[in-house]
């Protein structure tokens, strides 16, 4: 039976990138821009979701903050996969022993909690920028897609085709490209959408510590950095509306990610 697709988280999240695409054009200020005559002002006519404590616009912070945030989840989710699929891809290959160790070196990695090993690695990189912590989250998010390209490797490496370029001695590249990936992107698909939300989570969660991005870096996570002072201040639009918009799209790439996984699992039932 045919999974039931998620229309509306899909559209959901396909507005919220298209107007953070479109930032430039539909804020009504620019995100340097601050007025210290509207410091702390509610949702109004001017300033349609309030003003933060340096009298900026927060619907235009948000507008703003969401380029980065997304940016900073596709090139994670980006960078993981290919680390995974490379990797996964070579322990597939290579003779049973030393697969076993590649694997055992994935399962050590992924029992150390990965933002302890964010933490690490950032303070290694020194100082932070999206790119940084979209490269660290990714090399701390890669292990588990690693173990499914490895599985799915292993199961259509002595197939015909495969051997047949093997012994032809193709490229490890025109391998991966022309007859590994093609048969398991599918299955891996719901890892990337999922590593995404992670990659954006994880750059909040950074934030809220005040260990991402700098203050002139604004994304929906040094938004969320404020809560601290927010909450004791009562000023709740600061922490509900940048909140509302990260909570929203964390739960469409979820759900999105989750109809990935049950319609490939429906596919290889029918095989």
């Amino acid at each position: 039976m045919k999974t039931r697709r998620p229309v509306i988280a899909m559209t959901l999240l396909a507005v919220i990138t298209a107007v953070c695409l479109l930032a430039p054009v539909l804020a009504p200020f620019p995100t340097d821009f601050m007025d210290s005559s509207v410091v702390n002002q509610p949702p109004g006519r001017t300033h349609l979701l309030g003003t933060d404590h340096m009298g900026r616009d927060l619907l235009s912070l948000i507008l703003f903050g969401g380029r980065v945030s997304l940016f900073l989840g596709i090139l994670s989710g980006a960078l993981s996969t290919g680390i995974a699929v490379i990797y996964g891809t070579v322990s597939g290959l290579v003779p049973e022993k030393i697969s076993d160790l590649m694997m055992r070196v994935c399962e050590l990695l992924m029992s150390i909690p990965s933002i302890l090993l964010v933490l690490f690695l950032q303070a290694i990189w020194g100082q932070a920028t999206a790119a940084s912590i979209a490269v660290v989250i990714a090399l701390t998010s890669w292990m588990n897609m690693a173990k499914i390209v490895r599985s799915e490797v292993r199961q259509i490496r002595n197939s015909d085709y495969v051997l047949a370029v093997r012994i032809m001695e193709a490229p490890f590249w025109y391998i991966l490209i022309r007859h590994l990936v093609p048969n398991f992107i599918s299955s891996m698909m719901y890892m990337v959408v999922a590593n995404i939300g992670h990659a954006i989570l994880t750059e909040s969660t950074l934030s809220f510590l005040g260990l991402g991005l700098p203050l002139t870096v604004v994304s929906w996570g040094s938004l969320l950095s404020m809560s601290q002072n927010v909450l004791l201040s009562g000023y709740w639009w600061m922490i509900l509306l940048p909140g509302l918009v990260l909570v929203t799209t964390l739960v469409c790439i979820t759900d999105i990610g989750e109809w990935i996984r049950r319609e490939n699992t429906r596919l290889h039932s029918n095989l």
